[in-house]
């Protein structure tokens, strides 16, 4: 299903796409502003965080009705989820913050979903994982972070557990110990080749938790070495938001 040919003649369509919505996530996304210190923490990952306390500007991420993430086990309908994706070798751009690793890249990759065009424009990870899959959250999850031309946003999270090294994300943290900014990976390496997803609409996990994401989580889990875990646990701490009411949302799992 995750296949470069699927894109076909799209692919100039994805490359303009990266380029209208850059902008546009980076004004809107707080976790993309490099180097500033954010007026908000995380919490212990299970009682609720109360953002908007702290900026009402982040009303929503206490009030609103479609919040992020969830536990998957609450998934309520099931069907063949339409998802096509193209991923390759990318030069990655780190950026590190409280509580963040984030690598920003080019346009030329992303995924289409019903029917619409994303365009991948940054990935960031969170541990231990946000959403609750498998009835676990597993120690280290990716999201990589993709906008249409429309301003519209799409995230896929891939989960990860402990086992083989995963070849992608070594250069990451290489990157993060030698403090070096520019790097070159394979964002493919970060994506199962099955790509079953659970799908909902959702917000952005961090304020101002915009609403409106629609969000696809793998079923399958990729793995990555004790060590490449525990540099990114050291690098983030605790860095996973609390669990969010369905309230009644379409959760799409994958078929069997």
């Amino acid at each position: 299903m995750s296949t470069a040919d699927k894109f076909g003649g799209t692919m100039s369509r994805l490359l303009s796409a990266a380029c209208g919505c850059t902008a546009l996530l980076m004004h809107t996304v707080a976790f993309a502003q490099s180097g500033d210190v954010p007026d908000w923490v995380y919490g212990d990952g299970e009682l609720p965080e109360k953002w908007s306390v702290t900026n009402e500007a982040y009303g929503a991420c206490d009030a609103g009705a479609m919040q992020s993430p969830i536990d998957l086990a609450e998934t309520n309908a099931r069907g063949d989820i339409s998802l096509s994706a193209s991923y390759g070798v990318a030069e990655g751009k780190l950026k590190l913050g409280p509580r963040k690793v984030q690598v920003d890249v080019g346009p030329g990759m992303g995924m289409i979903s019903g029917e619409r065009l994303y365009s991948l424009l940054q990935m960031h990870f969170h541990t231990p994982a946000e959403h609750v899959l498998h009835d676990k959250r597993y120690p280290l999850v990716v999201h990589l972070v993709h906008g249409s031309q429309k301003g519209h946003f799409a995230v896929l999270g891939v989960a990860f557990e402990e086992g083989e090294a995963n070849p992608a994300l070594q250069p990451i943290i290489d990157a993060m110990e030698a403090n070096r900014s520019a790097f070159e990976f394979d964002v493919a390496k970060l994506v199962p080749d099955d790509l079953s997803v659970y799908r909902y609409m959702g917000s952005l996990t961090t304020p101002p938790c915009t609403e409106g994401v629609n969000w696809h989580v793998a079923d399958n889990v990729l793995t990555a070495s004790p060590e490449q875990i525990a540099m990114f646990v050291s690098r983030l701490g605790n860095s996973n938001r609390s669990l969010q009411p369905v309230n009644n949302r379409l959760v799409v799992g994958p078929e069997g």
